[in-house]
């Protein structure tokens, strides 16, 4: 039991560190290499000490792990909190895309009302028409409303 809770904790506190703009910026930073300190801080306009807070955020997190190289202790990524979010991630998986399959479906049955041809050479909309000769002139009829063209 408390191997799930460690594990539920440990997700939250990775959302939570994720859920921060200038930490994911920095992330995207370590995914290139290790960096120091002033070379996270330097595209943002934050002071050394507000983004070692967000460094030690990441380091709750497990994201993020500090080297020791003389004076330097440079940051690396973590990436297996990422995984264990890809993991959880995972399980919703054939949720979203049964939903996306459904969304697929009812975009093709719409489009095939909406934009069906009709035998006079015009376009549906709906359950009216529109001529397509002169787009640029008139009015352009919707299923819903006529808009001014």
């Amino acid at each position: 039991m408390t191997t799930t809770v460690d594990n539920e904790n440990r997700l939250s506190e990775t959302f939570a560190a994720l859920a921060n703009p200038t930490r994911r910026a920095i992330l995207a930073h370590l995914a290139r290499g290790e960096a120091t300190v002033n070379e996270l801080a330097a595209p943002f306009e934050l002071t050394l000490p507000a983004i070692s807070k967000h460094i030690k955020a990441l380091e709750r997190a497990g994201l993020v792990t500090r080297g020791h190289l003389a004076q330097y202790r440079p940051c690396a990524l973590d990436a297996s909190p990422l995984a264990e979010v890809a993991t959880w991630a995972e399980q919703y998986r054939p949720v979203w895309e049964a939903r996306f399959d459904r969304m697929d479906d009812c975009q093709r049955r719409s489009n095939l009302t909406l934009f069906g041809r009709s035998s006079m050479g015009e376009t549906t909309y709906g359950g009216g028409t529109a001529s397509l000769a002169h787009p640029g002139l008139g009015a352009r009829q919707t299923p819903y409303r006529t808009i001014p063209t």
